[in-house]
């Protein structure tokens, strides 16, 4: 049996989630600004379908990438060597949520219209960033996330041309590197972010590494990344 809450009452101990659905930890409540960001400093997220009640969860194993550890196939290293692409930060944070809440391959959304109401909130007061690739003036591949102290949760991305999303992904954990990040949050582990070197561990280190992690100061938004430098 998962809780049920209420506007107030507080998130369960992450300890308590089901194992079968890996993870359900709860249900209800808000998409307030203090609810998700309370969320996320305890290793929670959202994830639910339109007419569902909200859901929150924390898996166990938890899919995480080490920003040192983003794995650059030889195409990337292409990609990212000829700069196809112009790589913007916080210039079009509600393009890449409705571009990554698009049908994809006949399958619905999770991402609702409440939640890019609400994370486009989180991105006005400078939580939520985007990461975005434009070609010839046109966004064709990006990605968002919730950034907390040292602590990146990555919520979604897309790619409307080869490559687009990954080089993103490339530069921000280029940047996330300098910047001393210590991880960037995957939840569910899929294959796809296993080739781009994510990994599971256990949801008692992520929640670990996490309260020390969101405890530095934050990054002024909105975010700014240095020069890429090519890779050889």
């Amino acid at each position: 049996m998962i809780k049920f809450l209420l506007d107030d009452t507080p998130f369960p101990p992450v300890e308590r989630a089901l194992r079968i659905p890996n993870g359900l930890l709860a249900a209800g409540g808000d998409l307030t600004p203090a609810r998700l960001l309370d969320a996320y400093r305890h290793g929670i997220f959202p994830w639910f379908n339109e007419g569902d009640p909200i859901l929150w969860w924390s898996p166990d194993p938890r899919m995480v990438l080490f920003p040192d550890e983003f794995r650059i196939s030889h195409s990337l290293r292409k990609t990212l060597r000829n700069r196809i692409y112009e790589i913007r930060t916080d210039t079009a944070f509600e393009q890449v949520m409705l571009a990554c809440a698009a049908p994809r391959n006949g399958q619905g959304t999770w991402i609702i219209d409440k939640m890019v109401a609400a994370y486009t909130e989180l991105h006005r007061i400078g939580v939520a960033h985007s990461v975005e690739s434009w070609f010839g003036g046109e966004l064709v591949g990006g990605l968002y996330g919730i950034a907390i102290g040292r602590m990146f949760y990555g919520e979604s991305m897309f790619s409307r041309r080869s490559d687009a999303s990954k080089a993103a992904l490339a530069h921000l954990a280029a940047q996330l590197s300098r910047w001393n990040f210590g991880m960037i949050d995957c939840q569910m582990n899929t294959p796809h972010l296993a080739t781009l070197g994510a990994r599971e561990i256990p949801r008692a280190e992520f929640v670990r590494r996490l309260q020390e992690l969101i405890h530095y100061p934050d990054i002024p938004s909105p975010w700014c990344f240095d020069e890429y430098e090519a890779v050889a």
